[in-house]
């Protein structure tokens, strides 16, 4: 329990119990239950949209989609959006290897990061933009769905490759992830997706789907890093949550016009 609330309180503002001395391996364990984590963001996704669509009768839908993308930086703190800002900043900065590290390290935002973080944000408002408008179901079952999957895709990156740095605060991550803990947080994942049958079939096999995808994209994505800088570091793995969730969401977009 007490790992579960150390990746609660360091991937979201949510803060159940205050903790402020963690021990590495605590922070280094506490990987297994990020998508326990992200299953507690989608409930409060799911349930402030709902609210909103009711409220509205569905009739803002734009307003809909952009407010469940200010609903996200708001409960996490933007810490994706940093990492994926980070992220474009260095890895397309066309320099060495060391070089990039100490972009991706650097705190302002250059272009590259800004241009990622408006088209990705883009994408995300659009799909839950179209999503209000064709499906409000569907809708509350993606933004349910989205975070969880994308926590799983960054335990996959965290598991699956190595650190890029010597130490940093992905490190810890790293050091005790292993592929027991990615088959720990799969199953932990596919427990949080099972509800979505008794709402319909149709939208869990769409949620297996986008499983699926995230998965394959964490795959190609971090072989794509490991090229460019030889491992991973804190900014990809939350680029890597932050392009996940997206693409979940897109999924579930198409999927929509088969339901």
């Amino acid at each position: 329990m007490n790992e579960f609330l150390i990746g609660l309180q360091f991937l979201t503002r949510i803060s159940i119990v205050k903790q402020t001395v963690w021990t590495e391996e605590s922070f280094g364990n506490s990987v297994k239950y990020f998508p326990a984590v992200g299953a507690v963001l989608g409930i409060c996704y799911a349930v402030t949209l709902f609210i909103l669509v009711y409220i509205t009768d569905g009739e803002f839908a734009i307003f809909t989609g952009a407010a469940g993308f200010f609903l996200t930086v708001i409960l996490t703190g933007g810490i994706h959006c940093d990492g994926l800002m980070d992220t474009a900043d260095g890895l397309f900065s066309g320099r060495e290897r060391e070089k990039m590290l100490e972009i991706m390290k650097d705190s302002r935002a250059g272009a590259f990061g800004v241009v990622a973080l408006v088209t990705i944000a883009a994408l995300e408002i659009s799909a839950l933009t179209e999503l209000a408008k064709s499906f409000s179901m569907l809708l509350f079952m993606a933004v349910y769905a989205a975070p969880i999957i994308g926590r799983l895709a960054m335990v996959l990156a965290i598991s699956i490759f190595p650190y890029a740095r010597p130490e940093g605060l992905g490190k810890a991550f790293s050091k005790y992830a292993t592929t027991k803990t990615f088959l720990a947080a799969l199953l932990e994942t596919i427990l949080f997706l099972l509800p979505l049958i008794f709402f319909e079939l149709e939208i869990f096999l769409t949620a297996v789907i986008a499983l699926v995808a995230a998965i394959i994209f964490a795959l190609y994505f971090g072989k794509f890093v490991m090229l460019k800088i030889g491992g991973l570091t804190g900014d990809i793995y939350g680029a890597v949550e932050f392009l996940s969730e997206v693409l979940v969401l897109i999924v579930f977009l198409f999927g929509s016009l088969y339901l």
